[in-house]
């Protein structure tokens, strides 16, 4: 059985995750910004509201991912 990886409301930013299997994982709320994620898999991950500012994701599985983000009111 594979278990979720909770990532949510870390600093990843500048990260190497390239080739990683990230698949289901909890992104939520990171900071992942210039994070190399070039051929991650990503499917199915949650990364509603993550900072993904110059983050590298060439050729990366987003199949299923939430990519969300919610405004906030001035």
């Amino acid at each position: 059985m594979k278990h979720k990886i909770d990532l949510s409301n870390r600093d990843l930013s500048r990260s190497r995750l390239s080739h990683k299997d990230l698949s289901g994982a909890d992104l939520s709320g990171s900071n992942l910004k210039r994070a190399y994620l070039v051929g991650a898999d990503l499917s199915n991950a949650n990364l509603s509201n993550a900072d993904l500012r110059g983050a590298n994701l060439m050729c990366a599985n987003l199949r299923g991912a939430n990519l969300s983000v919610r405004y906030k009111r001035c």
